[in-house]
């Protein structure tokens, strides 16, 4: 096959290919020198910060006072941060796209791209008090964390997207004499710890260790400090520089070594970047950035060198490597195998076959059909190639070529379906509109599928280019309504006009497929820039009337929030919503309101049963609602010890209401009552002061039978309908209690038990009388007859019961017991009785 137009960017590391190509040339502002700057770039072609390096000697033009930058990555100003803070150490940049900047007090500050300071926090007094020496920005599985060393030499972890505030304390380094050279995080599984370099050292600081471990001879060649720790983006894979410009390059444990190369440099680069491949199978070379040029070198000692102007900064990515200057934007990594099979010399493959036959066809050359009968049964993967092909390549030309190719290849394919055409497509041309300058996300389709469209697209509408995000929604057949919203916001708060906002708003929105949009949420944001008039516009624009109710009561409109709050169901919201309308209104014309609506009324009511039951009356005599009033009456007739003499009033109440089931009761209690009182006056003279008043009815009759008034007991019982089981029940428990046995044992005979004679039983164990309760359990069922004789520890008589009954589980129980108790005789008894029973099975 023929060199191709697009190999010229290759180069070989044996065994592996990488190409180096442009992204887009930055233009950046005439007054920026990037090499005297400290530039942290964030990853996925996100934003750029700049500020001037304080360790570099510089001439200041204007201000002293610190300035942070921020750029996209086409080098158009996004915004400017007016440094006021303390000494500023360390900058990163959050998966989120936040800028993070440390300074020595251990405070943290966050701001958006657009210079927006969003919080703020502290690694923690220890920290503060110490002061920070250098602080790092990594990311972990539980999103970015911010690492800091203070100056003796503790390191103190936090991650920010955590709902812990605090930070972590790593162990504390071995001692030595010497200072530590570099340091870098490690992420592993949920774990962040972090490595040193001491001399010729690796000191490992892991969490919940008591002292840090460390790994010596490392590296065979002479050096005396390690300079520079670099970790692969993966964390795999650990990259170490010494002062003699030697480097390792091995696996982050440190049990395996690829190899160690000798730059023969003795400068100190600035940078070290391992070039992750866009397979995600690892990594198989860095990239060093010395102060004018990089050098590639790979896991086999193989090397490559680019020469580049003084500024040079590396940014790792998920799939190589981005080169930043100020005049270039490049990117290196690991040439995808598909582009590799296509445009290789040489190459065999069926899709660089296919690509060759596209070009003499419309070369209209006979030799198409020569190259297509090299890999007719083999053309579903050559179509398939070349379009995962097209998504590796910046150029659009060449992703055209490719697309174009796998159109021609798939008219050879029977029922081919055209989905991967389509969809690459779309992607290519949203991957095409990222990476123009004016929007300046120069993202790969690796880093697209990474992120997820919805990721790209909120980064977009963040960045106000409301157009474009609708655009790539559209055509990735996603949600476009929250966009909408957005940019509804934007026009709210920028735009003056009332009627024209209103205007812009409904026509956009007047599309019946949109769907989610939220009106109120633009009506609030209207309300809080003070334009009423057009919050009440949009706000009746809104078809779910539970999410009108917070702007509604803002405006005053008072009925119309209660309509809402009923029509959403919600009792929480609507008791919260009448609360917050009584502070507002005078109380008439608020009962108006709530009275057109039952379900708000009855949610009023039972809030005014605990906080206020005054108001609750008189919304329950204004609605002749007796049931009600008889009820307040009875609570207050409750708590006022008055219940005796509000009872008719209470019975009337209940009868007015048609509650007569509630009246009859309150007469029986009236009855009850009375009664109690002619109780207590004739015993009171009898035996002293005797209280019946108050007690229930059962325990009105408990009281008599303990006094012996059998008589007055049965009265009350037969007055009151008291059941003939319970009376007995009380009889037995009052006999026991006064230990009258022979009372117990008439009582017993007086007539059948209609409750058994299990309860006598009960009463006398109760008491410790044995004698009496033998002579109930005979009266039990007989298989009742063995519980009750071990309850009574009745062994003997138990286990002949036992055994009568063929009780199993009572004879093994009591062998237990003869166990425990040592009586060998009872023991043997209950072995012969279960050897009997199980003979007979």
């Amino acid at each position: 096959m023929p060199i191709m137009y697009n190999t010229g960017d290759w180069f070989t590391l044996q065994p592996n290919t990488y190409r180096k190509f442009d992204l887009h040339t930055p233009d950046w502002p005439i007054d920026l020198d990037l090499e005297y700057m400290k530039v942290v770039c964030a990853p996925y072609g996100g934003p750029i910060a700049v500020t001037r390096d304080p360790q570099q000697i510089v001439p200041i033009k204007g201000t002293a006072k610190p300035v942070i930058r921020i750029f996209d990555t086409a080098g158009q100003e996004l915004s400017k941060i007016w440094w006021n803070h303390g000494k500023l150490i360390s900058m990163g940049w959050s998966d989120m796209e936040e800028l993070i900047c440390v300074q020595d007090d251990a405070l943290v500050f966050i701001y958006d791209i657009f210079g927006q300071e969003k919080e703020s926090y502290s690694m923690g007094q220890e920290a503060s008090l110490t002061k920070i020496l250098d602080a790092k920005i990594f990311q972990s599985s539980t999103g970015t964390g911010v690492a800091v060393m203070t100056t003796n030499g503790r390191i103190f972890l936090k991650h920010n997207n955590t709902k812990d505030f605090r930070s972590r304390l790593l162990p504390e380094m071995p001692k030595s004499s010497s200072e530590c050279s570099c340091w870098e995080l490690v992420t592993e599984d949920r774990n962040s710890y972090c490595l040193l370099g001491r001399d010729r050292e690796i000191i490992k600081l892991f969490p919940g260790e008591s002292l840090g471990s460390i790994t010596r001879n490392l590296i065979d060649k002479s050096f005396e400090r390690i300079l520079l720790i670099a970790v692969s983006y993966d964390h795999q894979n650990l990259a170490l520089y010494t002062n003699t410009g030697v480097l390792w390059m091995g696996n982050v444990d440190m049990k395996e070594k690829y190899c160690e190369f000798d730059t023969g440099r003795k400068d100190i680069p600035k940078q070290i970047e391992w070039i992750m491949n866009a397979d995600k199978t690892g990594s198989d070379a860095v990239v060093i950035a010395y102060p004018s040029f990089l050098l590639v070198v790979n896991r086999n000692g193989d090397k490559n060198l680019f020469t580049y102007d003084n500024a040079i900064y590396l940014v790792s990515e998920m799939d190589g490597v981005r080169i930043l200057t100020y005049n270039s934007h490049e990117m290196i990594q690991k040439l995808p195998k598909c582009v590799q099979n296509i445009f290789a010399i040489n190459s065999q493959e069926p899709s660089s076959f296919l690509f060759e036959a596209q070009k003499k066809f419309q070369e209209k050359s006979y030799q198409a059909d020569e190259y297509l009968s090299l890999f007719r049964d083999r053309m579903d993967a050559a179509v398939d190639e070349c379009i995962e092909a097209a998504g590796y390549e910046f150029c659009t030309i060449t992703q055209k070529s490719l697309m174009r190719t796998s159109y021609f290849g798939k008219g050879f394919i029977a029922s081919h379906n055209p989905d991967k055409h389509v969809q690459m497509l779309r992607i290519l041309r949203v991957l095409n509109t990222l990476r123009h300058p004016r929007i300046a996300m120069p993202l790969t389709i690796k880093q697209f599928q990474h992120l997820k469209p919805e990721v790209i697209l909120a980064r977009l509408v963040f960045r106000k280019h409301y157009a474009i995000a609708i655009q790539v929604a559209k055509h990735l057949k996603l949600p476009e309504s929250w966009i909408l919203e957005h940019w509804a916001f934007h026009k709210v708060m920028n735009d003056k006009n009332d009627n024209e906002v209103a205007r812009k708003i409904t026509e956009k929105f007047k599309n019946p497929s949109i769907e989610g949009i939220s009106f109120c949420n633009i009506a609030e944001k209207a309300y809080a820039a003070g334009r009423d008039e057009l919050a009440i516009k949009l706000l009746e624009l809104e078809p779910r009337a539970f999410l009108q109710i917070p702007l509604l009561l803002k405006l005053g409109k008072y009925d119309r929030a209660v309509q809402s709050a009923t029509q959403s169901g919600d009792t929480e919201l609507v008791a919260s919503i009448l609360m917050e309308i009584k502070k507002k209104m005078m109380l008439t014309n608020f009962h108006m309101i709530i009275r057109e609506y039952p379900m708000a009324l009855n949610i009023y009511k039972k809030i005014m049963n605990e906080w206020s039951r005054t108001a609750l009356y008189d919304i329950y005599n204004t609605e002749d609602d007796h049931k009600s009033i008889a009820e307040y009456h009875f609570k207050n007739a409750l708590e006022t010890d008055s219940l005796e003499s509000n009872l008719p009033i209470i019975a009337n109440s209940y009868t007015q209401g048609r509650r007569n089931v509630e009246a009859e009761l309150c007469s029986d209690t009236n009855k009850l009552m009375k009664l109690q009182k002619a109780l207590t006056n004739k015993y009171t003279s009898i035996y002293g002061h005797i209280p019946f008043y108050r007690l229930s009815v059962h325990s009105t009759i408990e009281k008599l039978l303990e006094l012996g008034e059998m008589k007055e007991a049965e009265k009350v019982k037969n007055d009151f309908k008291v059941p003939e089981r319970r009376f007995w029940w009380l009889r037995i428990i009052s006999l026991s209690n006064k230990y009258k046995w022979d009372d117990l044992e008439k009582f017993s005979k007086s007539k059948k038990s209609p409750i058994g004679y299990e309860p006598f039983v009960e009463v006398c164990l109760k008491q410790n009388n044995l004698t009496e309760a033998r002579k109930y359990i005979l009266k039990c069922r007989e298989d009742r007859k063995s519980y009750w004789y071990l309850r009574a520890g009745l062994y003997d008589e138990a286990a002949d019961t036992a055994y009568d009954q063929k009780d199993f589980n009572t004879l093994y129980i009591l062998q237990q017991k003869a166990n425990t108790t040592g009586n060998r005789q009872l023991l043997e008894k209950i072995n012969t009785y279960i050897a009997v029973l199980a003979s007979k099975k």
